[in-house]
């Protein structure tokens, strides 16, 4: 029997870690149907992604080692909401840093949650277009080791479906934008 919209009573929280980028915490829970237990949650301010779109139809991506998974991902320019910064800011600010490019054309793509399951991370995807190569880019992040990559819709779809290491926050982007940008 289906038990309404009744959400769960928080029973204990513990902050367990505070981090640069997130916190971690475990969360003593009471559900509607009155059983207990505990649930991990990383809490993060959000991140924004921005799919960069050259005048020749070509993608601008990342290919950039991420320590989680040992190895390089092909990724869309992206980074986290800063304090007292918008999604927007956020990602204007990271293409140009990442990739060299500021984009004079901006569509929101709204947002998602990136893993539900265990963190309330929210991404922000825009299209970027009519981009112009800017000629000194701002330094990144000391901690990053990027290349960037220029690839065809195409190109991009076969990485994707042949397994070569895309993001699932690129590839729900990229489907969710391909309707903009493709004919």
């Amino acid at each position: 029997m289906p038990l309404g919209n009744e959400p769960p009573q928080l029973l204990k929280q513990r902050l367990l870690f505070r981090g640069r980028k997130f916190n971690f915490e475990i969360n003593s829970l009471r559900l509607p149907n009155k059983s207990e237990g505990d649930w991990e949650c990383i809490r993060h301010p959000g991140g924004a992604l921005a799919i960069p779109v050259t005048a020749e139809g070509k993608l601008v991506l990342t290919r950039q080692y991420r320590f989680a998974v040992q190895g390089r991902l092909l990724e869309f320019p992206a980074g986290t909401v800063e304090p007292n910064e918008t999604p927007a800011q956020t990602i204007q600010r990271e293409i140009e840093e990442e990739v060299g490019y500021r984009a004079n054309t901006w569509q929101s793509l709204g947002n998602f949650p990136l893993a539900p399951g265990y963190s309330d991370e929210f991404i922000y995807a825009f299209l970027a277009t009519n981009l112009e190569a800017v000629d000194n880019p701002p330094e990144g992040d000391v901690d990053e080791d990027i290349d960037v990559v220029h690839m065809t819709c195409e190109e991009f779809e076969r990485a994707i479906f042949k397994g070569e290491g895309v993001d699932a926050k690129s590839i729900a982007s990229y489907f969710i934008a391909k309707p903009y940008f493709s004919s």
